[in-house]
């Protein structure tokens, strides 16, 4: 079973990405590879942090 990363191994892991972008040695072919693992990162942040509102939400509404 695989570990679940948390919201903070996901930033850290596009902010790599983002590096490996900013490389000019980089190939094209490697550098839509990254881009396209940096955007996958980022959405699965960008839903952790809705869910997290979301559970907020629901915690200020029972109260």
């Amino acid at each position: 079973m695989a570990k679940k990363e948390d919201f903070e191994t996901k930033l850290e892991a596009a902010k790599k990405i983002l590096e490996t972008l900013m490389n000019p040695d980089i190939t094209l072919e490697e550098s839509v590879k990254a881009y396209e693992k940096g955007m996958q990162e980022l959405k699965s942040a960008q839903k952790m942090l809705e869910e997290a509102q979301i559970k907020i939400q629901e915690i200020k509404n029972t109260q």
